[in-house]
């Protein structure tokens, strides 16, 4: 019985904490959406590796959107994977989304990486019943994120890129960090995961999870300026994606200061400079 009464106690205090420190924005609570690898193909890809098309096997989450009785093989450098399912319908660039076991069992870079945004990323061999391409780009390990609505994003006191945390699981719970949230009204609210990320908090297809509030990297205010490079002074501990995203020339780093993988490949792929102070 006291048992109990400590984990009801401690419970509470847990979500104070949360609340407190999500500056308000715990809202109503919002269906997960737990996916597998996949493939998603051009028309000219999905052309070559299914003469006859994609065949829908039940349609998913986001309108529009499908799963295809269609699956193919990735083949990478030191192996394969094999009933990759295929998503439709075709988009501008092909793209195959896997887990970081996956990475290493193909023998490919693990590059977190927001969907669409495929440059610098891995190639692969995609092998459908037709035919077989070879993608020079597009193998990425989808960051979590955040679908809702621009009536939701009202709701929930968010807009369109940022970054939030959010709460997941029982058992395991857990908070997931730097989860970017996307606004379209052609979205339905949902928080997308892969399912080793999923397993880690014990979450299944639809169990419901919090926003917490912003993430706590994204509330550190991007410090940029055109002054010259010798400029002493107060800089950035940490440089995040989004913060690499807002940058408008040079961004000045501390001594020991952190830069995320993900803001390094934004400030390669824009061409921001970093200079780190003295």
């Amino acid at each position: 019985m006291e048992h109990e009464l400590i984990k009801t106690i401690v419970s509470r205090v847990a979500a104070d904490i949360l609340q407190a420190g999500g500056t308000g924005r715990i809202g109503p609570p919002i269906p997960a959406g737990v996916s597998n690898r996949h493939v998603h193909l051009s028309e000219e890809d999905l052309a070559k590796l299914f003469k006859n098309g994609l065949t829908k096997w039940r349609d998913l989450s986001q309108p529009g959107q499908f799963a295809a009785q269609e699956t193919v093989i990735l083949a990478g450098p030191k192996g394969t994977l094999e009933k990759v399912r295929v998503l439709g319908p075709a988009r501008k660039r092909s793209q195959a989304e896997i887990t970081v076991s996956d990475a290493y069992q193909l023998g490919v870079a693990a590059l977190v990486r927001e969907s669409g945004k495929i440059a610098g990323t891995p190639g692969i061999t995609i092998i459908g019943s037709d035919g077989s391409v070879q993608i020079d780009e597009g193998v990425i390990v989808a960051q979590r994120h955040l679908h809702m609505t621009p009536e939701d994003a009202e709701v929930f006191k968010v807009k369109d890129g940022d970054l939030v945390e959010i709460a997941a699981g029982e058992a395991r719970a857990l908070i997931f960090d730097q989860v970017i949230v996307r606004v379209s009204p052609d979205y339905q609210l949902a928080f997308h995961i892969d399912f080793e990320e999923a397993n880690a908090a014990g979450l299944k297809q639809d169990d419901p999870v919090r926003l917490v509030g912003l993430s706590r990297s994204s509330r550190i205010d991007a410090q940029v300026t055109e002054e010259p490079a010798n400029r002493q002074g107060p800089g950035l501990t940490l440089i995040t994606e989004e913060v690499a995203r807002q940058a408008k020339g040079s961004l000045y780093l501390t001594p020991g200061g952190l830069i995320t993988p993900l803001a390094r490949d934004m400030i390669r792929e824009r061409g921001i400079e970093v200079i780190t102070l003295k």
